[in-house]
């Protein structure tokens, strides 16, 4: 006689599930940052007050969820009241030398909201667990500019 779907294990029957973190009510972050090579303004230092949304996809835990909700905020979180800048920017010196080089993030890359959502990405899959199979990040730095 064939199982009922309900007499399947739950995490089972499940399959893959798409968690969002801050879909309605994105997550916060304040930053600062600057494009060192930009011919605009955004060459200077300034910050942003961040928006992001994390989709996380993947298999339930035994727990019950795709993954814990504060494994995602820790990571976002890691660069709320930091200054973002490119690895070479004269800044990163400058940071150092006055003792605020703990609220330096420096990155491979000019620290666009694009990189930061690739980042975020990689950062968030290097450190969620197994069963997440596909992990999104949407960094909204202005009410116009969103990267996916």
């Amino acid at each position: 006689m064939a199982r009922s779907a309900l007499e399947e294990p739950l995490v089972e029957r499940a399959g893959e599930r798409t968690l969002v973190v801050g879909g309605d009510r994105p997550l916060r972050i304040s930053a600062g940052h600057r494009l060192m090579h930009h011919d605009g303004k955004c060459s200077r230092p300034h910050g942003h007050n961040y928006e992001i949304v994390v989709e996380v996809r993947g298999e339930l835990t035994d727990e019950g969820w795709v993954v814990d909700k504060g494994d995602v905020t820790a990571v976002v979180d890691e660069w709320d009241h930091m200054f973002l800048l490119e690895d070479g920017d004269p800044l990163v010196d400058a940071f150092r030398e006055t003792g605020d080089g703990d609220a330096l993030v420096v990155l491979d890359h000019p620290p666009t909201a694009e990189v930061m959502a690739t980042l975020l990405e990689a950062r968030l899959s290097d450190r969620l667990p197994d069963t997440v199979s596909e992990v999104s990040a949407t960094v909204s730095e202005t009410g116009e500019l969103e990267a996916r």
